[in-house]
C-alpha cells in the first residue's frame, strides 16, 4: 500500500483522501509559483496597447478574476471532490471517447505556454550570461536559446521524476519570485510615475468602451488557460472549499498583479520584458536580479505545466501503463523541439496562440458548468468515468456525446462572430459583453437544450 500511495500522484486514477495532503498554504504557494511567469508581462503588454496604466489595471484585474472563476467552476468542484485531473472531469460531458477533444486542447495549450515560457527564459538566461561576462556580447540569442531551452527541459525532467513532490519542492523554493516581482513593479512605478501617468496606449480605439472591454477580454482569455492546470493541482487538496481561495488569489490575483509590470513596461519603456528595461531604471545590478527572476519564474511554471500535461495523458489507455520517466520524455519532447528548432517563429505568434485559448476554453467551461450544476446537480458516477464497460453511463453514441460537440462548436462560432482573435476586429454586442462570456453562455445553453431534447443517457446519469 505504501508503494501505491507513493506512485498515486503519477497516475490519473482518483486520489484517495489519505493521498490528498496539500493544505491551503501549500496549494496557494504552488499555484502562485505557477502563475507568476513571464506570460504575465506579455498579457499586460497586450492590455497596454489599448488602455492607459490605471484603466488597464482595473480592466485586466476584472477579466482575470472572471476568467479564473469560470475555469474553477468548470473543473474545480469535480477535481477537488474526487481527486481527478481536468481531462477526466470532461468524460461525463464529452463521452467515453469524446474526452480526447478537451485532451487535445489541453496538450496544445500547455505545449504552447511552456514553449513560450522556456524560450522567454532561455532568452533571459542568455542575456544574463552576457551581462555577467560569461559569454561574449557578440554571441546572439539564435545560437544560445535552443541550447538553453534543452538544458532547462532536462532540469524539468529530473525534477518531475519525483512527481508532485518535485512540483511542491520547487514551488517552496521559487515562491520568493512573487515578492520580487512586486518589488520590480514598485521600482518601475515609483521611478517613472510622472511618465506612466500620462502615457497613452498606441493602439487605442476612439471607442473607450471597446478599449475597456478588450482589456477585460484579455484577462478572461489569459486565465481561462489555467483550466488545463487546475485539476492536476487541486486534486491534491482534501476538498473544494480549501481550494477556492488559493485558486482565486494564487492564480487569478497573482496573474493580474504581475501583469501590471507588463502594462507599465510597454507604456513607458516600450518593452514588457523587465530584463530589457530594468537596467535603465535601476542599473546593472537590478538587471541581473531581473534576469534571475525571469528565469526562475518560467522554470516553476513550466514544471507545473509539464506535470499537468503528463497526468492528462495518463487518461489514454496506450500510456496508462507506461513508466513515469518515459511519459515525461514524451510530454517534454514537443516543447524541446519547438524551443530548439523554431523559437523565434513561435515567439512571434503569441497573439494568435492567446486567441486560441479564448475561442476553445470559454465554451468548454460553459458546458462543464451547466452539466455539473444544472443537469446533474452535482451527482456523478466516478466509477463510470474510469470504466470501459459499455453498460456504464457516459458512453453516449460510439463514445461521443453529440450535445457537447455541437455546443462546443456553437460556442466557438459565437466567439469568432463577436471577435476576430487575430485582428481584434469586433462586431455585434462585443463592446458590451466581451466574446468569451457570450461564447460560454451560448455553449452552456445549447448543451442543456440538446441534452433535454435528445435525452441522451450519458448526459442524464
Amino acid at each position: 500500500m505504501v508503494g501505491l500511495s507513493a506512485e498515486a500522484d503519477k497516475s490519473a486514477w482518483p486520489l484517495l483522501p489519505s493521498e490528498r495532503d496539500w493544505g491551503a498554504w501549500r496549494l496557494a504557494i504552488a499555484l502562485a509559483t505557477a502563475a507568476a511567469a513571464t506570460w504575465c508581462y506579455i498579457i499586460g503588454e497586450y492590455a497596454g496597447y489599448y488602455l492607459n496604466f490605471l484603466q488597464a489595471s482595473v480592466a485586466l484585474a476584472a477579466g482575470c478574476m472572471i476568467g479564473m472563476l469560470l475555469a474553477f467552476l468548470a473543473a474545480g468542484p469535480v477535481c477537488a471532490r474526487f481527486g481527478i485531473d481536468s481531462i477526466a472531469s470532461t468524460k461525463p460531458q464529452f463521452g467515453a471517447r469524446g474526452w480526447v477533444i478537451p485532451a487535445a486542447m489541453q496538450l496544445i495549450s500547455i505545449v504552447g505556454w511552456n514553449s513560450l515560457l522556456l524560450i522567454f527564459g532561455a532568452k533571459s538566461a542568455t542575456q544574463l550570461m552576457i551581462t555577467l561576462g560569461i559569454m561574449p556580447a557578440g554571441m546572439g540569442a539564435r545560437e544560445l536559446v535552443p541550447a538553453a531551452t534543452l538544458i532547462v527541459c532536462a532540469l524539468i525532467y529530473l525534477t518531475l521524476l519525483r512527481g508532485a513532490t518535485g512540483v511542491t519542492r520547487i514551488s517552496n523554493i521559487l515562491a520568493a519570485h512573487v515578492p520580487i516581482g512586486c518589488w520590480m513593479l514598485y521600482l518601475l512605478v515609483s521611478r517613472r510615475w510622472p511618465e506612466l501617468r500620462v502615457a497613452q496606449p498606441v493602439m487605442a480605439s476612439p471607442d473607450r468602451l471597446w478599449n475597456y472591454t478588450t482589456g477585460v477580454e484579455i484577462g478572461i482569455t489569459a486565465t481561462l488557460s489555467w483550466w488545463p492546470y487546475i485539476g492536476a493541482m487541486i486534486r491534491m487538496a482534501p476538498n473544494a472549499r480549501i481550494a477556492v481561495v488559493p485558486v482565486m488569489l494564487g492564480m487569478g490575483a497573482a496573474t493580474a498583479l504581475l501583469s501590471l509590470i507588463g502594462i507599465a513596461g510597454i507604456l513607458v519603456l516600450k518593452s514588457s520584458d523587465p530584463s530589457e528595461w530594468l537596467r535603465s531604471v535601476g542599473g546593472p545590478i537590478y538587471a541581473v536580479i531581473a534576469l534571475l527572476f525571469v528565469s526562475a519564474a518560467n522554470f516553476g511554471t513550466a514544471i507545473t505545466g509539464i506535470y499537468s500535461s503528463a497526468i492528462g495523458l495518463r487518461n489514454f489507455a496506450a500510456v496508462e501503463r507506461m513508466s513515469w520517466s518515459t511519459l515525461l520524455l514524451i510530454t517534454i519532447a514537443p516543447v524541446a523541439l519547438v524551443g530548439a528548432l523554431i523559437p523565434e517563429l513561435f515567439f512571434a505568434r503569441f497573439g494568435a496562440f492567446l486567441a486560441f485559448l479564448g475561442v476553445a476554453f470559454a465554451p468548454l467551461c460553459g458546458i462543464q458548468i451547466a452539466d455539473y450544476f444544472l443537469l446533474r446537480r452535482r451527482a456523478l458516477d466516478i466509477r463510470a468515468i474510469f470504466s470501459g464497460d459499455p453498460a456504464r453511463p457516459y458512453r453516449s453514441i460510439a463514445g461521443f456525446n453529440p450535445a457537447a460537440l455541437l455546443a462546443l462548436g456553437l460556442g466557438c462560432a459565437v466567439y469568432l462572430e463577436l471577435l476576430n482573435p487575430l485582428s481584434y476586429e469586433s462586431s455585434g454586442p462585443y463592446r458590451y459583453l466581451t466574446a468569451s462570456l457570450p461564447a460560454a453562455t451560448c455553449a452552456a445553453a445549447c448543451y442543456v437544450l440538446l441534452t433535454r431534447l435528445i435525452g441522451l443517457r450519458s448526459a442524464k446519469r
